[in-house]
């Protein structure tokens, strides 16, 4: 081979390397941005979760339940064991009606409330 093919062929194998360079790096974007995707699937249902324990905690407190067993987590968890079991006994049906019933004229009459504050401005 004469000097100027030798040259050409570097010339072309170094083009060659360089594309091979490039497309590497592309497919290492591409599977970096699809393990990003799928744990982002996965960090926003474990956000949804965490919200929705932190909705449930919320109305624990603000029943007033810990402060009335003193933030004793045994006596709390007891206590949701022994409304587990009521909602399982035959009266269940009876009891979370009027569990919901209550809870929902407590939660209207906070919004009224909550409404009637902020129209005289407090």
């Amino acid at each position: 081979m004469s000097a100027p093919n030798l040259r050409d062929l570097r010339h072309r194998l170094m083009q060659t390397l360089a594309t091979l360079s490039r497309l590497k790096a592309a497919r290492n974007r591409h599977l970096a941005a699809r393990a990003r995707a799928d744990m982002r699937d996965w960090q926003v249902q474990r956000r949804e979760r965490t919200k929705h324990l932190i909705e449930l905690g919320g109305l624990v407190v603000k029943a007033g339940i810990v402060e009335l067993v003193d933030d004793d987590r045994a006596a709390l968890y007891g206590a949701l064991l022994w409304m587990a079991d009521m909602l399982r006994s035959e009266d269940g049906v009876h009891a979370r009606v009027l569990w919901k019933r209550r809870g929902k004229r407590t939660f209207e009459g906070e919004q009224l409330e909550a409404k009637e504050d902020r129209a005289i401005g407090r």
